[in-house]
């Protein structure tokens, strides 16, 4: 959590305003316990209660857990992913802003990137460091690169845990370059999942994920720090999610046994579910119901 956030969650208890257009709020019904409100002017969806410092460090020491396993299916749609990227590789520098283990920024080396990363946990800027990543460690709006200096910056499944999302985008296109692009991934709330399980959809978890996204608020907040859309998109689904949610398995979400990577293993090998998965998706997106966003903005 980044500092100025631990001493806005010192001084209040709760937002009184939307996070991205201060317009009024409304408690979500139904979603109490995870203390969900809705912005009447926007529709942003986030956590109105502002946990403490205590609360947080409690829950990342207790009960949040970083993944070990790095799916070569996963390292595959990252290859592809740098594939997209090369149009705007110039300086050669990319950086991931909570970059975990490192597993992203690892394959971008292999391809010749100058790969920089930020993260808060002690052991995973370690690994990270080992693997020959330049690495800050620490709150993400610290961190000390130089202004205007990435190519490429992105952030994978990170946003929706700050209290202030806002933060990571203005650090964002501090650090980027003009004409450089931020690529962002985070749960979409209009996920096909959430209409289905509603409260019950196990996303929905305070104090892990604060701030809820749609395609429609996604490029809102980054249009409101000068950002130009290229692209968002909503695929995905999630039997792992689904049991879960359902309390049919306590399986973890990233695993080498999970159902999901089970099921991604079985398109990978078989043309005709590869065609099936992208006619899904491409629906999935037609409709924005795909359990994760995608968004990809141009700093102007």
């Amino acid at each position: 959590m980044i500092d100025s956030e631990m001493k806005l969650a010192n001084k209040q208890e709760t937002h009184k305003s939307c996070l991205i257009c201060h317009g009024s709020i409304e408690n979500l019904d139904k979603y109490q316990n995870n203390h969900l409100s809705k912005c009447s002017n926007c529709g942003f969806v986030f956590s109105y209660k502002i946990p403490s410092q205590e609360v947080l460090e409690n829950y990342y020491q207790n009960d949040y857990d970083r993944t070990r396993y790095f799916s070569p299916i996963t390292k595959k749609r990252y290859h592809e992913l740098l594939d997209q990227l090369e149009a705007y590789r110039s300086t050669n520098r990319i950086l991931d802003l909570g970059c975990g283990y490192g597993y992203f920024l690892e394959v971008a080396k292999s391809r010749g990137w100058e790969v920089y990363g930020v993260e808060l946990a002690r052991e995973a800027v370690e690994v990270c460091q080992e693997k020959g990543i330049h690495m800050y460690h620490g709150e993400i709006n610290d961190c000390d690169f130089e202004a205007d200096t990435f190519d490429v910056i992105l952030s994978i499944e990170v946003i929706e845990h700050l209290i202030d999302p806002n933060v990571l985008i203005e650090t964002g296109k501090k650090l980027l370059k003009k004409g450089g692009l931020f690529y962002i991934t985070t749960p979409n709330f209009n996920s096909y999942l959430r209409y289905q399980l509603k409260e019950k959809y196990d996303v929905i978890d305070y104090p892990n994920h604060l701030a809820y996204f749609t395609k429609k608020t996604l490029n809102r907040i980054f249009r409101k720090h000068d950002f130009k859309k290229v692209k968002i998109q909503t695929t995905g689904i999630s039997l792992t999610r689904l049991r879960t949610s359902k309390k049919m398995s306590n399986q973890d979400f990233v695993s080498e046994t999970s159902d999901d990577e089970m099921f991604r293993y079985r398109i990978e090998k078989n043309k005709g579910l590869r065609i099936l998965k992208s006619i899904t998706n491409n629906s999935l997106n037609l409709f924005n119901m795909g359990v994760t966003l995608k968004g990809s903005f141009i700093k102007s």
